[in-house]
C-alpha cells in the first residue's frame, strides 16, 4: 500500500513529544516499506500535500496531529479515492473519537494495518470544509481565545471559557433551514454538526451521524450561570438534546445571519465572520480508515 504521512513539525503536540517522528520512521521501516513522511511548512500546506498525494494515486494519506491537521489533510482528499488515516495527537481529537480510532499511538498505528475504509459525509462552511462541527457565537469566541494560547489542552479550554463568560453578550441571528427562514432568535451559540461531538466526548448533537446524509443545527439560547453549568453537564452526558434552552434542526443546508460581526469555527479553526454563514452538506465525500468491526 502506498502511504504518505503528513505532520506539522511545529505543532505544539509534536514539540512536546519530540520522539514521534523517529517512531514513525521505525514503524515505516518495519511495517510499511515504501511509505514516506512529509512535513508541512505553513498553514494550509497539509491540504496541498494531501491533494497532490491523491492526484499521484497515493492509496492512504495519514494526518499526524490534532484536529487542525486532520481537517487540512482531509480537505485535500475530498472527492478522491485516497483514504484518510489518522494518528490523533491533539487536545480534542473529535473525528478520531467519533470513528473509534484509538488515541494510543501504538494502537492507532496498528489501525493503519488492520483498519477498513469507511465513507463519511463532510460539510462546507463559507467554502471551508469541516468534518465534525462548525459554528458561531460564544464557542467560536472561546476557540479564538484558546488558539492564541501557547499551552493547550482541555483545562486551558475551560479556563478560556470561564474568562470569556464574564463579558460575552449573546447576539441575534436569522436562521434559514434548507432555504426557509425560521425567523430571528437570540442565541449564546449556534453549532452545525456532522458528528455528534466537538471532541473530548462533548456531545453537542447526540443524534448526529457522520454518514446519514444530513447535518444538525443546534441553537443554544442565552443561559444564566446556573443554566450554563447544567448545560455543560448535559453536554458531557450526551443528553443536551433534552435541555429546555436548546433547539435542533436537521437538514442538508443552513444559513445563519448574525446581527453583528464575530467569528466562526470549522473543526476548531477560527475565521472572522462579518456576513452570513452558509453551510452545506457533501454526502459520502471522504473515505477514512477505521477499526474493523
Amino acid at each position: 500500500m502506498r502511504v504518505l504521512f503528513i505532520l506539522n513539525p511545529k505543532s505544539g503536540h509534536l514539540l512536546r513529544r519530540p520522539g514521534i517522528p523517529r517512531r514513525l520512521q521505525r514503524f515505516i521501516a518495519s511495517s510499511l516499506p515504501g511509505a514516506s513522511l512529509a512535513e508541512t511548512t505553513a498553514p494550509g500546506h497539509a491540504t496541498v500535500l494531501a491533494r497532490q498525494a491523491a492526484a499521484d494515486g497515493m492509496e492512504c494519506v495519514v494526518a499526524v496531529g490534532g484536529d487542525g491537521t486532520v481537517n487540512e489533510v482531509a480537505s485535500g482528499l475530498l472527492g478522491t479515492d485516497s483514504v484518510l488515516g489518522i494518528l490523533p495527537l491533539g487536545s480534542g481529537n473529535g473525528l478520531a473519537r467519533e470513528l473509534c480510532i484509538p488515541l494510543d499511538l501504538d494502537a492507532a498505528l496498528g489501525n493503519l494495518l488492520t483498519g477498513r475504509p469507511r465513507r463519511i459525509d463532510s460539510g462546507l462552511a463559507n467554502g471551508h470544509p469541516f468534518f465534525c462541527t462548525c459554528g458561531t457565537g460564544f464557542d467560536a469566541h472561546v476557540v479564538q481565545r484558546f488558539n492564541s494560547r501557547v499551552k493547550r489542552g482541555f483545562l486551558a479550554y475551560v479556563q478560556e471559557g470561564l474568562h470569556a463568560w464574564r463579558n460575552y453578550e449573546p447576539a441575534r441571528y436569522e436562521v434559514r433551514v434548507d432555504g426557509l427562514s425560521q425567523g430571528l432568535r437570540q442565541a449564546l451559540f449556534l453549532t452545525v454538526a456532522n458528528a455528534s461531538q466537538f471532541g473530548n466526548e462533548a456531545r453537542i448533537a447526540p443524534l448526529a451521524r457522520l454518514d446519514d446524509g444530513s447535518l444538525e443545527l443546534v441553537v443554544v439560547r442565552p443561559l444564566s450561570t446556573l443554566q450554563a453549568l447544567l448545560t455543560t453537564w448535559r453536554l458531557f452526558r450526551g443528553t443536551l438534546r433534552h435541555g429546555p434552552l436548546t433547539e435542533y434542526f436537521s437538514a442538508r443546508a443552513f444559513e445563519v445571519i448574525p446581527g453583528r460581526p464575530g467569528y466562526f469555527h470549522v473543526d476548531g479553526e477560527v475565521r472572522p465572520l462579518e456576513g452570513a454563514l452558509a453551510i452545506s452538506l457533501r454526502p459520502k465525500s471522504l473515505s477514512v480508515l477505521c477499526p474493523a468491526p
